[in-house]
């Protein structure tokens, strides 16, 4: 590398690396933050004050290994909330795959299809053709 250069490698939601290269030289720095603990806590009070932020604490529970029931849960009333919203039929369909519940992931995932299919919207209906695909 005849640059210095410094990049930001192996990103995570909590971490990443930060590469300085110079010549035949690298050096990695690590760099780590404890955001969890900080956006449990802000899903937990404004989940309980204002019920609006349902799909993104869902979506924070699936994307990060944390209660999938609970998710679940949060999806269902984010759907009441957005009935018919096809982004979140489809996200309810994949934690109900992620559950092992494969019956209810499918007819959750047709039902995205309409809905995506009446907002004209052919990306989701193939996501949920692949999810409904996959558990076949």
């Amino acid at each position: 590398m005849e640059s210095f250069t410094m990049l930001f490698a192996d990103v995570m939601p909590s971490s990443c690396n930060l590469q300085l290269l110079w010549e035949n030289t690298m050096v990695v720095l690590p760099i780590t933050t404890e955001i969890d603990s900080k956006i449990m806590a802000q899903i937990k009070t404004q989940v309980e004050s204002d019920g609006r932020p349902y799909f993104n604490a869902a979506m924070y529970y699936m994307d990060n290994g944390k209660d999938l029931n609970k998710a679940l849960e949060w999806f269902n009333k984010s759907l009441e909330q957005s009935p018919g919203a096809f982004f979140i039929l489809y996200q309810k369909a994949s934690c109900l795959a992620k559950l092992g519940r494969k019956k209810e992931a499918i007819d959750t995932a047709n039902q995205g299809i309409a809905a995506a299919e009446a907002a004209k919207n052919d990306d989701y209906v193939a996501l949920n053709k692949k999810l409904i695909a996959s558990l076949k």
